[in-house]
């Protein structure tokens, strides 16, 4: 029988199986493979140009992680039933994968790359994004494609005080940590997640643990490349016309001259742009017209090249940054609340050249977000979005759907004030933050997380305790070992440094991070002081914001919706309800309240939402007469429903009817009803008694009314 593919295993530390199979699907691209564990199989492809376009100089690389509905055996929601464009789930996922692998393609590698990851097969207790990384890695291992690779990606939760490597989605809420890790045998690449505040310890053991299982998968790329003969010998390539003679000009040229504007301190980042391409325009300048016309992409890569180096090589020497701070020196930062009259909670943050104008906007169930995807479903009553304007860096480009960056950016943000959104009875509103970037040099997302918080307290939402945020820097030298970790990077610094270390936190631990490095070799003890002076940063940012405002409002606003809360027993949801939803219907019209009601852990939870608190107590006592259970010995107001020779029946809650027997309207003799009642009345009367077989309720009136003296003699 002739076999079809090649495949390789290992096992994770709970004994479950990870194969990687390649040679049987999707032979016609450059790299094919298919990763399996359990009933979840991703499809991972990629294909390279075999050259690369005129004057691209970067690496045009694009990542496409995409889930099939039908490998969970879902319909596509929506009008046409098929996948569209893909979700936010799927293009975070992406993100991790392009951030994992971008860095360790060749510097002069620039053709046009295409990975694409397909979920074919799912389950709803295998996350696949921790398997998509290694999708993709097995993918170009098994190509001839260079890369210098390969990477895996893992997640690590930390459950009851012990690490799990890639724990089932049911377990995620159990986790005070839960991390993705991107490394290769020899590095770490990229580290993302979120935490209920645990410490700079913690998270740096989680990133150990997580290497250690990723060199496992990465040796299993390696035997299984080394079976390809395809993978043996990588590509020939040559997608650089290069010019030493001018690249010695440009460096004899203006290396000083970069170097000494990085020694200025200027803080005023356009002006520092201003005099880097003054430097650049005096070169051009010295060569002939037609020489600086032809040579422009040349003299562009190589004076950026020179600009970095001394940048990098004065903050090494001088311990001074681009701007003047020192190197764990925050920027200034001022604050504002209550900025905008209308919003339910508003506020400004600027950091240096970084401003972020923050909303909040606090809705009933009703505006929660859905969540429809082929794994993960479910609703989500928290939301943060992230808005990057172009004006926010003084450039003027198209305005376009949301860009991966920003929702990139917005899910960090989220992540990192999640932990302390209160849940339950503490917070009946779905909440919705909105960060606007009005400036940018750095560290907007971090700027998202420190004004989100401000406004959550400005709108009155109870949050336990402030979060900050603070992006930190590297730069280093191989050749003398020489490295310097800066706090509150600059765009600069993160654009020609060698790492972008955002971390957010409260004073008791760290909430979220996201970490990327672009350098081999970063060790363990630069992480650690990373670490530490992001702690340090953090607690200075977090003293910053406390003059603004230090804790929630003690109420929220006049204008803001109010939303109270009752349960009920489920058996009541469909009384309350109605046929057709007419009895709700009617007290929403009656009350000018909205109300909003289902079935949670096996009680009916309703929201009254109204700016009016009468409104709000007047639907409370319509909802709680319909769920009031009759007890006997009460005494109700009831209404007339009907009149029969033998009595009437009384109203004595929404729904319930009682017998008023003729014999129990008076004590003295009741020839006629009709003649003491009328349809429509109200009479007091007594429950006396609850048939046991037929549940019937039994009134008395004439137990309420003075009982007449008997007659002597």
């Amino acid at each position: 029988m002739l076999k079809i593919g090649i495949s390789k295993s290992f096992q994770l530390k709970d004994g479950r199986t990870v194969s990687i199979e390649t040679g049987k699907l999707a032979k016609q691209a450059d790299g094919a493979v298919v990763v399996k564990m359990d009933d979840t199989m991703l499809l991972a492809t990629v294909v390279s140009a075999k050259e690369a376009r005129e004057d691209v100089d970067f690496m045009p690389l694009s990542v496409e992680y995409k889930e099939k509905y039908a490998a969970a055996g879902k319909f596509p929601g929506g009008f046409f039933k098929r996948e569209a464009r893909p979700s936010e789930y799927e293009i975070l996922i992406a993100r991790l994968v392009d951030r994992a692998l971008r860095p360790l393609f060749p510097d002069d590698y620039h053709a046009e790359t295409q990975v694409l990851i397909t979920l074919i097969s799912g389950n709803t207790e295998t996350a696949p994004d921790a398997l998509a990384a290694l999708a993709a890695s097995s993918a170009l291992a098994v190509s001839d494609i260079p890369f210098n690779g390969p990477i895996s990606e893992v997640r690590v939760a930390r459950i009851d005080g012990e690490f799990v490597i890639n724990p089932p989605i049911s377990d995620f809420e159990k986790a005070n940590l839960d991390i993705i890790v991107a490394a290769t045998m020899d590095n770490i690449m990229m580290v993302e997640g979120e935490m209920k505040e645990v410490s700079e310890a913690v998270m740096l053991e989680a990133i150990k643990i997580a290497h250690e299982e990723i060199k496992i998968q990465c040796q299993a790329q390696l035997d299984l490349a080394a079976e390809i003969e395809k993978a043996k010998e990588k590509r020939e390539y040559c997608h650089e016309n290069n010019d030493e003679e001018l690249k010695a000009q440009i460096t004899e040229a203006t290396y000083d001259k970069c170097y000494k504007v990085a020694e200025m301190g200027c803080a005023d980042k356009h002006k520092r742009a201003e005099l880097f391409s003054e430097i650049k325009q005096e070169f051009i300048d010295t060569l002939p017209e037609e020489e600086a016309e032809e040579k422009a992409s040349l003299i562009g890569r190589y004076f950026h090249d020179v600009e970095k180096e001394a940048v990098r090589n004065c903050v090494l020497n001088t311990k001074q940054r681009l701007d003047g701070r020192q190197l764990n020196e925050i920027r200034p930062i001022w604050c504002e609340v209550d900025y905008l009259p209308s919003a339910h909670g508003s506020a400004i943050f600027t950091r240096g050249e970084t401003q972020s104008l923050v909303t909040v906007t606090l809705g009933s169930k009703m505006d929660e977000q859905t969540i429809d995807g082929a794994i993960i479903e479910g609703k989500s009553n928290f939301m943060l979005h992230y808005n990057f304007p172009s004006f926010s860096t003084g450039e003027a480009r198209p305005v376009r759907s949301t860009s991966r960056r920003e929702i990139g950016h917005g899910n960090l943000a989220q992540r990192a004030l999640k932990f302390v959104i209160p849940n339950g009875t503490e917070n009946p509103y779905t909440i919705r933050v909105v960060s606007d970037i009005l400036e940018s040099n750095g560290s907007s997302s971090m700027a998202s997380v420190c004004g989100g918080t401000l406004a959550l307290m400005d709108a009155g939402v109870k949050i336990p305790k402030p979060v900050s945020g603070i992006a930190m820097g590297l730069i280093t030298d191989k050749n003398t070992q020489k490295y310097a970790v800066l706090s509150d990077i600059l765009g600069d610094e993160d654009h020609l440094g060698d790492m972008d270390f955002k971390v957010t936190g409260t004073k008791d631990g760290i909430t979220a991070c996201q970490m990327d490095i672009k350098v081999d070799g970063l060790s363990y003890e630069v992480l650690e002081q990373a670490l530490e002076q992001a702690r340090q940063g953090r607690l200075h940012i977090l003293g910053e914001m406390a003059k603004t405002i230090a804790e929630p409002r003690g109420d929220y606003k006049d204008h803001v919706p109010r939303i109270e809360k009752i349960l009920i027993p489920k058996e009541f949801i469909g009384a309350v309800i109605g046929p057709g939803g007419k009895i709700i219907q009617e007290i929403q019209e009656t009350t000018n309240t909205t109300i909003v009601i289902e079935e949670i852990d096996n009680m009916g939870v309703i929201d009254i939402v109204s700016n009016n608190k009468e409104d709000i107590e007047s639907a409370k006592y319509r909802v709680k007469q319909i769920v009031a259970v009759p007890e006997v010995g009460e005494v109700y107001m009831g209404k007339v429903k009907n009149i029969a020779a033998f009595g009437a029946f009384i109203e004595i809650l929404p729904g319930k009817d009682g017998l008023l027997h003729i014999s129990e309207i008076d004590w003295k003799r009741t020839d006629d009803v009709e003649k003491v009642f009328k349809v429509g009345d109200e009479v007091e009367v007594k429950l006396i008694g609850i048939d046991s077989k037929t549940g019937k309720l039994k009134l008395s009136r004439k137990v309420l009314l003075p009982k007449p003296e008997k007659k002597q003699g």
